[in-house]
């Protein structure tokens, strides 16, 4: 017996104090980078008793090197939280992908780049499908990968909390807005902008380290465009101090609903062709908040509809513009959880709630901490034990 209480001290510890995470995406550069070590502390919300109690300790959803789950779904237990806090505004969270319920199991192709029900509204857009026929055809091409978990064994994915429940987000010429106000601003935070050379002179990464921009070209942060000037990725600290000689001039790079790269189409609620949102001119949306209730009608079922059907457990229906909510007629709803809005640092590099919408409280799992470790060719070192803001 004495043998397994380090086994079962770590198991608790590792579900209910805080776990180790690793960052394997550029969507937080610069704040965090790729290969950053941190400890998610699990209390500062409230641990969160596990959905499948019954899994292999040490694992997430699938055991390495035999590609099975990890877990078995004989029990489940409801969403409880002990002792719980609500997400800070500004907080670094770790969560469960919400839309990760359903998933195409090839990380090369989706995984963190594109999710299960976006391949189903390109191919709506695409190939002029209805959703019943592009839904049969990605399971025809992909049925065999796709998977369903459950909540607690979603993908991790690490973003900024910049909009609480209750709050109204926008996004206006690029600058992040919560309840009317400009959001803060944090000075690694990263975005594009447009850099003009004089007479066409070239630039590269180490020209772009004189002015004091440090570029990673693996990670797209700098590239010639078709008009001859620069994209760039700059900090907001590296633009505060930025200098720059005579004859260059640094514009802004803002993202319309025509750009191609950035489709208006993919961004939530998916319902764009009037509003014509983008990732730079985006909302307003508000926040659920539990407690707070909505008329039910079109535009609000287009927004909160999920919130209601999958991530609260309803059934809903709608006969003939009227809403029954679990089989009676609803005017109005009144939400049970709380929901977040998380975007990451690098702002035209994210795959975040602009895209796939909200967070429910029941798919936090912890606050990112502080970084113990960070590795690029070799440590890092001024990177370790370094605190995250």
């Amino acid at each position: 017996m004495r043998r397994h209480l380090p086994l079962v001290a770590a198991t608790i510890i590792r579900t209910f104090v805080f776990e180790a995470y690793t960052i394997p995406t550029p969507s937080m550069e610069k704040t965090l980078l790729v290969n950053d070590f941190l400890f998610v502390s699990k209390s500062s919300y409230g641990p969160r008793l596990p959905n499948t109690p019954i899994a292999m300790p040490f694992v997430h959803h699938t055991i390495p090197g035999l590609n099975v789950k990890s877990y078995v779904e004989w029990i489940k237990i409801p969403y409880i939280r002990w002792f719980a806090s609500p997400v800070k505004r500004n907080d670094v969270v770790v969560f469960n992908f919400p839309v990760n319920d359903t998933l195409i199991n090839d990380e090369a192709e989706f995984g963190s780049k594109k999710t299960y029900y976006q391949e189903i509204r390109d191919r709506m857009a695409d190939r002029k499908m209805t959703y019943d026929q592009a839904r049969e055809s990605v399971w025809d091409q992909f049925g065999s990968i796709i998977l369903q978990r459950p909540v607690d064994k979603r993908e991790n994915f690490i973003k900024r909390c910049v909009a609480i429940a209750g709050d109204t987000v926008s996004v206006v010429n690029g600058v992040l807005f919560v309840n009317g106000k400009p959001g803060e601003v944090f000075p690694q935070s990263q975005r594009y902008y447009f850099l003009k050379s004089p007479d066409g002179i070239y630039l590269d990464p180490e020209k772009l380290a004189e002015f004091g921009i440090k570029v990673r070209e693996e990670q797209g942060d700098f590239g010639l465009t078709k008009t001859g000037q620069y994209q760039v990725n700059i900090t907001n600290e590296e633009k505060a101090a930025l200098k720059l000689p005579a004859g260059y001039v640094l514009s802004d790079y803002i993202i319309d609903y025509q750009n191609p790269v950035y489709r208006s189409a993919e961004l939530f609620p998916y319902y764009d062709s009037a509003s014509h949102w983008s990732v730079d001119h985006y909302g307003p949306l508000w926040i659920p908040k539990k407690g707070s209730s909505i008329p039910l009608n079109a535009d609000n079922m287009t927004r909160y509809q999920r919130c209601i059907e999958v991530y609260e457990g309803n059934t809903v229906e709608n006969r003939g513009g009227k809403y029954f909510i679990n089989g009676t007629e609803a005017t109005s709803y009144t939400f049970k959880m709380n929901y977040y809005w998380l975007m990451g640092d690098n702002r035209h590099n994210s795959l975040d709630s602009r895209y796939w919408g909200f967070v429910p409280e029941d798919h936090v799992v912890g606050k990112a901490s502080m970084i113990w470790f960070s590795w690029e060719g070799g440590p890092r070192w001024k990177r370790i034990f370094r605190w995250i803001n």
